[in-house]
């Protein structure tokens, strides 16, 4: 299938919007809806597709659901399936050809006001060296007409990179942007060895819509996908060239750094093209990035213990952090399984294991309903007493405060308990581990001494 085949429910936005911040403005305004631009103010004849790929529109795209998703991954990364090639005939990307090539007339997006400039953030990057295929996400800076300077992380592209000017050479690559999701899918995972990820994208394709994936092959020798949207051809070069500032995962601004410039020689694209222009930080990249990462872990869990589920939580922006549901058989299976689960995942700074009655993808949370925009942080001193954490109560709750995060102490939160026992207009978070001062209107979210110290002496 084609990227465009999964774009029936998106909002379509006729109007002129300007790639200059405009569609990140539109998208931000309207909670980041699936949209598609008709109407790019720079690159008339070119649209542009944003908000695909969040988890529940990525599973409805590709036919499974959104439990079933851990486990298709799974089957792909031990099934890889040989792709088709077509000749450029047969290749839709091959519909339209520039005479000279001009990134900058198509719609590549300044999104966040923050970034450099104009960035290429959800296409991917196919390079072929010394007999080796390898497929990655790089977000690429447009640093001029035929030229982009790509952000290289220390993986596998990065490796073929510096064994490839070690030797006084460059590296052929193609640029895909938007082809089939499960292209997508494949190329955001990340394995310890050298795995063509063409063939994982294979196996989905084949598995899901039950038709072999067709590539087609570039000028330069290098194979992509035959009904991608846009490719474009070329070379990571020898030189450097400055790369960021840019909004990341996170949402914070990435560091200004020297990395690879890609010189392109040719482009093409299909009729009517679509681009598609993921906004950084946004649930569409927290899902592409995120969802590939959960069979790695839970194939990681699995060698040590019974691993159920794994989510990629919102609070650690679909990257950092996951939950993990596990069937536990023996006393060291939750520390086992935090360590495989880091060692599944190696950027993932926190992993939580629960027992397999949680549901790992509905977690409780306090949420702003009314105006979440519409939120007044004060700060009220406690004096470090329970009599003055009381005083800072009251005074809050005369201010019309709601809602106290603290206090720190358990001696402070018992304070409050025995204050405020019949009174639910106020809710207090407080930092205590003392589970005894849990009530109507306290939670206590604290680390408890007795667990950490029990799993230290379990480990």
């Amino acid at each position: 299938m084609a990227f465009r085949d999964h774009l029936g429910a998106a909002d379509v936005v006729s109007h002129p919007v300007s790639l200059i911040h405009g569609m990140w403005e539109y998208s931000k305004n309207n909670n980041h809806p699936l949209l598609l631009f008709e109407n790019i103010t720079e690159t008339p004849g070119h649209r542009a597709a944003v908000n695909l790929l969040t988890r529940e529109r990525l599973c409805a795209a590709i036919g499974i659901t959104p439990e079933e998703y851990i486990d298709t991954l799974a089957w792909a990364m031990e099934n890889p399936t040989s792709p088709v090639v077509v000749g450029q005939d047969e290749a839709e990307c091959f519909e339209n050809s520039q005479d000279n090539v001009d990134l900058e007339a198509i719609p590549i997006p300044h999104h966040w006001p923050q970034d450099r400039g104009r960035y290429s953030s959800a296409s991917v990057i196919i390079a072929q060296y010394n007999g080796i295929r390898n497929m990655s996400f790089h977000r690429q800076f447009l640093r001029d007409k035929n030229h982009t300077v790509v952000r290289l992380v220390p993986r596998h592209l990065r490796t073929m990179m510096i064994e490839a000017r070690a030797n006084g050479e460059t590296v052929d690559v193609a640029v895909v942007n938007a082809p089939d999701p499960v292209v997508l899918l494949a190329a955001a995972m990340s394995f310890s060895e050298n795995i063509d990820e063409l063939t994982i994208a294979a196996a989905l394709h084949e598995k899901l819509y039950d038709k072999p994936l067709r590539l087609t092959t570039t000028p330069n020798g290098v194979e992509v996908p035959a009904s991608a949207e846009y490719v474009f051809w070329g070379k990571i070069t020898l030189d450097n060239d400055d790369e960021g500032p840019y909004v990341d995962i996170t949402g914070t601004l990435d560091d200004v750094r020297q990395e690879p410039v890609i010189q392109f020689d040719g482009l093409v694209h299909r009729n009517n093209a679509i681009f598609h222009a993921l906004i950084p930080g946004e649930a569409e990249h927290k899902t592409l990035m995120g969802l590939p990462r959960s069979p790695t872990i839970k194939d990681a869990v699995s060698k040590v213990c019974e691993c159920l589920d794994v989510h990629m939580t919102e609070g650690g922006c679909g990257w950092l952090a996951a939950v993990v549901k596990i069937r536990k058989q023996h006393p060291d299976d939750g520390v086992n399984a935090i360590m495989a689960a880091l060692e599944g995942h190696k950027s993932m700074k926190m992993v939580t294991i629960v027992d397999e009655d949680i549901d790992i993808a509905d977690p409780v949370r306090y949420s702003l309903i009314d105006n979440p925009m519409d939120v007044v942080f004060k700060i009220y001193d406690t004096k470090g007493t329970a009599d003055g954490v009381i005083d800072a109560a009251i005074k809050g709750k005369k201010d019309n405060v709601k809602t106290f995060i603290g206090p720190i102490f358990s001696y402070e939160t018992k304070a409050l308990k025995e204050k405020f026992v019949d009174d639910n207009s106020i809710v207090f978070f407080s930092l205590s581990p003392d589970l005894s001062n849990v009530s109507e209107n306290i939670i206590v979210s604290g680390q408890n001494p007795e667990d950490q110290i029990s799993c230290i002496v379990s480990d």
